[in-house]
């Protein structure tokens, strides 16, 4: 584990738990409360009606996917702090700056790799975290 200090790694935990915290809310919401919109696109008798219903659920779905990869990049972070490897970056094996992970604590990859994986995989990384 790089030099972080006892305080910056529980600062990074508390970040981590309190996005779980969040993204596992917005989940629920977004999966248990959403407005019936399949429904109204498969019964809307106007096609404009029937385009805004459509548009709505893909959005909700995107919205879940989206929160579903970060929560699964939350947890690779909390295996990492757990075997020690969080804070190297995986491209380099140097440290990432706590500057970095202060910005995003899921980060695997310090910035200068980070910038050649995008570059190198910038269809796989669309919609990814970092």
């Amino acid at each position: 584990m790089p030099n972080l200090t006892a305080e910056q790694l529980a600062h990074l935990k508390q970040m981590l738990e309190e996005r779980d915290k969040t993204l596992r809310e917005e989940l629920h919401r977004e999966v248990n409360e959403r407005d019936d919109f399949a429904d109204v696109a498969s019964e809307a008798p106007d096609p404009g009606d029937s385009s805004f219903a459509n548009l709505s659920v893909d959005l909700d779905n995107a919205a879940v996917s989206r929160d579903i990869v970060e929560l699964r990049a939350i947890e690779a972070a909390r295996i990492r702090m757990e075997n020690g490897t969080y804070g190297d970056c995986v491209g380099c094996e140097n440290e990432i700056p706590y500057a970095r992970l202060e910005v995003q604590p899921t980060a695997e990859r310090c910035a200068p790799c980070q910038e050649v994986y995008e570059k190198t995989h910038g269809d796989v990384v669309r919609g990814a975290t970092m």
